[in-house]
């Protein structure tokens, strides 16, 4: 069963919040400051923030860069997930994984059509790691980044939930690359 075991400690993570957008600034940001709001109020530290555009590349570019970075343990991501011919942020990172998490992806659809109906199936918001990283792919907008948090990633992200959560696999994320490599991050 589900719930919290208070007997165990709350181990705090870095998290880092890139918001994809072509017109934000981290002044009108709404997504990226409901994740970081989140992120604080759940007792985590936030560990970068950025915006990049609508590019491929540069989105490749940002996360990898996170992923390699020691203090970034999750790398979370609003923005670009839907259809139209700037979205691109899974094509970008999807390429990345290591993993994919496919369950992310069914929680989340499933718990976004309890609050919009049909209209879920317009994102494709994903999830997987990369570097011993985990990697969270959101849709661009405020109410998809509270339910991905709130419904989510607020309880996987918190070494107390049980049965399991992400906080007590992090350490053997990395199995692979010690095994082939000394490097914990590879290159």
């Amino acid at each position: 069963m589900a719930g919290t075991d208070e007997k165990r400690p709350f181990i705090p993570v870095g998290i880092a919040v890139l918001t994809v957008s072509d017109t934000r600034t981290l002044a009108d940001d709404r997504s990226g400051d409901t994740l970081v709001a989140r992120i604080a109020d759940a007792g985590h530290r936030l560990a970068a923030r950025a915006i990049v555009p609508d590019d491929k590349a540069q989105i490749a570019d940002q996360v990898r860069m996170w992923t390699l970075d020691p203090m970034i343990d999750v790398v979370i991501t609003t923005g670009g997930t839907g259809f139209t011919g700037r979205d691109v942020t899974p094509e970008a990172l999807e390429p990345l994984f290591e993993k994919r998490m496919d369950g992310f992806s069914e929680v989340f659809h499933r718990i976004s059509y309890d609050k919009i109906g049909t209209s879920t199936i317009q994102s494709r918001a994903t999830g997987g790691v990369a570097n011993a990283t985990f990697i969270f792919v959101l849709p661009g907008s405020p109410g998809a980044c509270k339910d991905a948090w709130d419904g989510i990633l607020k309880a996987q992200l918190d070494y107390r939930h049980m049965p399991c959560n992400f906080i007590e696999i992090m350490p053997r994320l990395d199995e692979h690359l010690r095994r082939g490599s000394g490097d914990k991050r590879g290159a």
